[in-house]
């Protein structure tokens, strides 16, 4: 037990050293094999396969035929959003393949067979032509009409799409993908009923979804806004956890939805969206007098230059990304702190630390998670549990310290 002696930095160490030399080594092999992985994305699908769409023509033979099928605007930019979408599927599908597929499997992380992993992808795709194309009608749609002020249009209207986005969610979307079944009655489900009530979160749907056929990973949400909420848990966790764990991941879930988490995140983003946006407009108006004669581009509306805006739109985000996962790692952090006052299981938060740490270096540099991490480290994530525990104990408390003056 915790008392006034306890040693955070030696328990913090103790935990740690839970994890084997050979397990620290493939789990710091993979996240920082993830470093290089993001570059190559944004090289790869963020330059590369846009770059052959607007440079061999392609881009702009999509254009023509969605013209020839439909005089409208509204239309025939639906129609070259549906074939953007399918294009950049296919051309970026050998990368995906490699960083979704085969390198998930190499560590162990996937249980996934290759058909059943494509499967997903093309319900991923189905659902990216009709979303896709809504909102690359709207975005050349109010090109056309707010002219040079376009970006703040499209400021709002990414506002409004993550909002949307994030109440659909987990009630038509996420059902693609997985079978949600009600919890079952017992210890669980009335431990974690008891904590969303002391946090007041309103709702009664506690389900857990089956992530085993896709993933070894644990993880829980609470999900949805505006009254369409969801505790959910997968059954990695379920199976393969102790009811401590539960709770103090539950509690760190419920922690984003006290916080109101999803809505900050959205304002925060779609400031960022802002910046990346205005961005693209003076990036897009320079290439354009420059080299859009040359593409075959008839000006900002013209939905042929989609690569072009997509591609400065990447230049930018990949710069901001730091800024990105400071800003997602800060609300990650306040929602363990929340979740450890909520759950109170700091051995339970510090035991579910070190599983999701078989993934996730454990301990960066400082400056490695500034760039790098979205999420506090596992090493932070213990000492915070252990800080928690020596703070917590009877001692410590104010009620036990109210009856002695003198502590």
């Amino acid at each position: 037990m915790a008392g006034p002696t306890f040693d955070v930095d030696r328990a913090t160490a103790a935990w740690l050293d839970t994890l084997s030399p050979e397990q620290r080594s493939l789990s710091d092999a993979y996240f920082e094999g993830g470093y290089w992985l993001r570059l190559w994305h944004f090289l790869y699908e963020g330059l590369g396969v846009l770059a052959i769409l607007l440079l061999t023509g392609l881009s702009r033979r999509m254009r023509d035929l969605a013209e020839r099928t439909s005089k409208r605007p509204l239309i025939n930019v639906a129609i070259y959003g549906a074939l953007f979408v399918v294009a950049t599927f296919v051309l970026g599908l050998p990368w995906s393949i490699y960083s979704g597929f085969i390198r998930e499997h190499q560590y162990g992380l996937s249980n996934l067979s290759l058909p059943a992993w494509f499967g997903e992808r093309l319900i991923g795709l189905a659902l990216a032509v009709v979303l896709g194309s809504v909102v690359i009608t709207l975005l050349y749609a109010g090109i056309r009409r707010a002219g040079a002020r376009w970006w703040l249009w499209a400021t709002g209207g990414a506002f409004l799409l993550s909002l949307f986005l994030t109440m659909i969610q987990p009630v038509f979307v996420a059902p693609l993908f997985n079978d949600y079944k009600p919890l079952p009655e017992g210890p669980t489900r009335a431990a974690l009923l008891s904590l969303a009530r002391a946090n007041e979160i309103p709702t009664q749907h506690l389900e857990w979804f089956d992530a085993s056929k896709q993933t070894t990973r644990i993880s829980a949400n609470v999900s949805g806004m505006f009254g369409v909420t969801r505790i959910s848990l997968n059954d990695n966790l379920l199976n393969r956890t102790s009811l401590p764990e539960i709770k103090a991941v539950l509690g760190h879930e419920m922690g984003h939805y006290v916080l109101n988490h999803l809505f900050k995140l959205t304002v925060y983003l779609s400031l960022l969206y802002g910046i990346a946006f205005a961005a693209v407009h003076v990036g897009l108006e320079h290439a354009l007098a420059r080299w859009g004669a040359r593409l075959g581009l008839r000006g900002r509306a013209d939905p042929a230059g989609l690569p072009l805006f997509v591609a400065i739109f990447s230049v930018v985000w990949f710069v901001l990304t730091p800024l990105i996962n400071t800003v997602v790692r800060t609300t990650e952090a306040e929602a363990d702190a929340f979740g450890l006052n909520a759950a109170r299981e700091p051995q339970g938060f510090a035991m579910a630390a070190m599983r999701l740490s078989t993934y996730r270096k454990l301990s960066p540099g400082r400056l490695e998670e500034f760039l790098f991490y979205d999420h506090p480290s596992g090493y932070d994530r213990v000492h915070r549990a252990m800080i928690w525990l020596k703070e917590n104990t009877p001692e410590n408390t104010p009620t036990s310290r109210a009856g002695n003056p003198s502590r």
